[in-house]
């Protein structure tokens, strides 16, 4: 599908929504008003000429220090028509939030929380919106170009790895039978030893 078919679908179907085109060489790529990013994901999941209902993945850029500071991409599919599309929002650096598109694609839940976690984006209306891949008493957001480059922080947030001898041996019994059941040596004996191997009583052949 063009860029020219699917705005003319969207401007027919969302009439006053703000949609520009931005020039990319992969896919079409628009580029939304934040006030209407959820009424286009809509059009665009919902519309029998449209159906992109595969969000393929999503991420963000920091333009630091311009503004609008950030852009929240969202990289969408249509099975049927079988075209890929970009989807952009541009958000000020002291209005970082967008409203969640996971009631729309369940799959933007987790993609929501790590943009968050890393840009400081926040979701308006996320059902779990926390940290993903940095610990949860962390400070500041990483891939942020203001984040400084070297930074000493002892992580807070832990929990020892403490096993008892009984637990530590168990540990070693059910793996050596998985790996006896996975056709290794269950154990280090007779059974274990090579069919040339002698066993040791015999003395050199004759």
């Amino acid at each position: 599908m063009d860029v020219t078919t699917l705005t003319t679908a969207l401007k027919a179907a969302l009439p006053g929504a703000i949609v520009d085109v931005a020039p990319a060489i992969d896919r079409p790529t628009l580029v939304v008003a934040c006030e209407h990013l959820l009424d286009v994901c809509r059009t665009l999941h919902d519309l029998p000429d449209l159906q992109f209902a595969v969000l393929t993945d999503m991420t963000a850029v920091d333009l630091w220090p311009a503004e609008p500071r950030f852009a929240v991409v969202y990289h969408l599919l249509s099975p049927d028509l079988r075209a890929p599309l970009r989807l952009k929002v541009r958000l000020g650096g002291a209005e970082a939030h967008v409203p969640t598109v996971s009631e729309i694609w369940p799959s933007a839940g987790w993609l929501e929380r790590e943009v968050w976690d890393l840009f400081g984006i926040a979701f308006d209306d996320h059902p779990d919106l926390r940290r993903l891949l940095m610990p949860e008493d962390w400070e500041g957001h990483p891939l942020r170009k203001d984040y400084p480059v070297q930074i000493r922080m002892t992580p807070k947030v832990f929990e020892p790895l403490q096993m008892s001898a009984e637990e530590f041996q168990a540990k070693l019994e059910a793996d050596r039978h998985v790996r006896a059941g996975r056709g290794g040596a269950a154990d280090t004996g007779s059974q274990g030893r090579h069919p040339a191997e002698p066993d040791g009583g015999g003395g050199a052949a004759q």
